[in-house]
């Protein structure tokens, strides 16, 4: 299931590996924009299957002047945070909260690793994430380590297609904290999604 908010101009003729372009009006994302007060931060987030241990998928939350997530061909489906290919915006502790929980079910957990990052680093983030575009399937974990590998303190970060590699690597950065989150819910990410968007639509 793709994600989608809006759309701009006429219908793409898409390959099946291109990526959708997607780019939520500038009256909408404004006053969506959610800023955390907090220090400036990155969380790297990472779905990890249960059985195999296999990364699944990346994306990255990007505490800076404004709170979003890069989510890179992600398919986490909601009316709450407009999109701009792949950056999410408004990401506030609540919703943050709801895109975990999405990914975390009885057969994936999903593992978060923040590191405190300066205010211009985490700036110049966010601005990677806005300019980069939509990226095609299968690409979060090469989009994700190509972003944080342009960062001041992140040249040690990987380009891999591995999203466990790039985890593997954020790792050794200095002051990380990781968080595992685990739930039982069943393998249909529609039923998590259909739950989600009912309480935010409360």
């Amino acid at each position: 299931m793709q994600r989608r908010f809006f759309l701009v101009g006429a219908p793409l003729a898409l390959s099946a590996c291109a990526a959708q372009q997607v780019w939520a009006p500038d009256d909408i994302v404004a006053r969506a924009i959610f800023r955390d007060p907090d220090n400036s931060y990155l969380t790297l987030y990472t779905m990890k299957n249960n059985g195999s241990g296999n990364g699944a998928h990346s994306s990255l939350l990007i505490n800076a002047s404004q709170r979003v997530l890069f989510d890179p061909a992600g398919s986490f489906v909601q009316n709450r945070m407009p999109e701009r290919n792949d950056v999410l915006f408004g990401v506030t502790p609540e919703l943050e909260k709801f895109y975990v929980s999405y990914h975390a079910r009885v057969t994936y957990h999903v593992v978060g690793q923040t590191v405190p990052v300066a205010p211009d680093i985490a700036e110049r983030a966010l601005q990677l994430a806005l300019a980069n575009g939509a990226v095609p399937q299968a690409h979060c974990a090469r989009a994700t380590s190509r972003l944080l590998r342009q960062l001041p303190g992140f040249a040690g970060i990987r380009q891999t297609w591995s999203p466990n590699r790039l985890s593997d690597d954020f790792a050794t950065l200095a002051g990380v904290e990781t968080r595992t989150y685990r739930e039982d819910d069943p393998d249909d990410k529609g039923i998590a999604a259909a739950r989600i968007n009912a309480a935010l639509s409360e």
